[in-house]
C-alpha cells in the first residue's frame, strides 16, 4: 500500500515523514529525487543549461534553483518546457523507489502531489494542514524568504480547501511537535491494519 503525503509550502509535511520514518516505513521524497534528476553531469541539467543559459547554473556546476524558479514564475511557457523535461524522469525514479520499497506500507511525500499525476500512483491520500497565516510565517523563517515570495509559491499550489476535499486522511498541524507525533502514530497503526488487510487478501 502506498499513502501520498502532501501539503502546502510550511505545512509540515517533512516533520510528519520523519515521524513515519521512525516507524521502519520507506519515505520515497519527491523533492529529492526532483534534485537527484538535474546532478551535475546528468543528461536533464545540460538540457537546461541549452535552454536556459548559464544563468541557470551555480558557479559549482549545480541547478541555480532561485534562478530557476524565479524564471519560471514570471513566464508560463518556460514553467511548462521546464515539466515536460523533468516530470517524466521525475516519476520513473519515483516508481522505481516505490517498487523497491519492502515496508509494510510506503510514504510518497509529494508538495506536488495532487497538481501533479503522481497521486495516480497512491492508494490513499494524507494531507498534513495548517492555516495559510501559519505557512507563510514558517516558511519565511525556514526558507529565509520574505512572505511575497511564499505567497506567490502558495498560488502555484492547490488551495487548501481543494486539498482537504481530495484527502482520505488529514493531520491538523496547528500544535506543537508532539501533538503532530502523536497523530502520525495513530495512522501508522490504521495503514499498518490497512496493509496486513490488503495483504492476507491477495494471497
Amino acid at each position: 500500500m502506498i499513502v501520498g503525503l502532501t501539503g502546502g509550502i510550511g505545512s509540515g509535511k517533512s516533520q510528519a515523514s520523519k515521524r513515519f520514518a521512525m516507524h521502519r516505513i520507506t519515505v520515497v521524497n519527491a523533492d529529492i529525487v526532483a534534485r537527484e534528476v538535474v546532478v551535475p553531469g546528468s543528461p536533464a541539467l545540460q538540457s537546461i543549461a541549452q535552454h536556459f543559459g548559464n544563468q541557470a547554473i551555480e558557479t559549482d556546476g549545480n541547478l541555480n534553483r532561485r534562478k530557476l524558479r524565479d524564471i519560471i514564475f514570471k513566464t508560463p511557457t518556460e514553467k511548462q518546457w521546464l515539466e515536460t523535461l523533468l516530470h517524466p524522469l521525475i516519476n520513473a525514479e519515483i516508481r522505481r523507489q516505490l517498487n523497491a520499497s519492502t515496508s509494510l506500507y510506503t510514504i510518497l511525500e509529494s508538495p506536488l502531489l495532487l497538481e501533479t499525476k503522481q497521486y495516480e500512483m497512491v492508494d490513499r491520500i494524507l494531507v498534513v494542514d495548517v492555516s495559510e497565516m501559519v505557512q507563510i510565517e514558517r516558511a519565511s523563517l525556514r526558507d529565509n524568504s520574505d512572505a511575497q515570495k511564499i505567497e506567490a509559491i502558495m498560488e502555484t499550489q492547490l488551495s487548501r480547501q481543494e486539498r482537504c476535499a481530495r484527502a482520505h486522511d488529514i493531520i491538523q498541524n496547528h500544535g506543537s511537535i508532539d501533538e503532530l507525533n502523536q497523530q502520525v502514530d495513530k495512522l501508522h497503526e490504521l495503514y499498518s491494519e490497512l496493509a496486513q488487510l490488503e495483504t492476507t487478501s491477495a494471497q
